[in-house]
């Protein structure tokens, strides 16, 4: 195991699947609601965005995927949870979003972000390999 390299590929992971929500969530406020899909006027360069996000959302899955070969699931997992985070802080941040801050949203932010690095603080131990009988 190359915990190093599973770090590298979860935080690929987190920032794909984050541009891939922002990218979606952008491309959504510039399109029209589906049932008009066909008849009104559709901004291309929203279609454009929804495309590279869902490729964004396939990269992420593959550096999950070589993620999970070198970290314990349990480490992985809550590496995803600072997507959450970084989804919120930069909806909130840039002005095309429209978001705003909270303080009940930053305090549930800060808990996530204390959350991974608690369980990410100690050393991942080696899996313990069983003997054949």
């Amino acid at each position: 195991m190359n915990l190093r390299r599973g770090i590298t590929f979860a935080l690929g992971s987190v920032l794909l699947v984050s541009a891939a929500q922002l990218g979606m969530r952008w491309s959504m406020s510039h399109l029209p609601q589906p049932e008009q899909w066909l008849t009104a006027h559709i901004d291309f360069t929203a279609v454009a965005v929804v495309l590279v996000a869902i490729c964004a959302y396939a990269l992420s899955m593959l550096c999950w995927l070589a993620a999970l070969r070198d970290l314990p699931l349990g480490r992985a997992y809550s590496l995803l949870s600072i997507s959450y985070a970084l989804v919120y802080l930069l909806a909130a941040s840039l002005p095309l979003f429209n978001e705003t801050f909270s303080l009940t949203k930053s305090l549930g932010v800060t808990l996530v972000i204390l959350g991974v690095i608690t369980i990410n603080s100690r050393p991942a131990r080696a899996p313990e390999l069983r003997s054949a009988p």
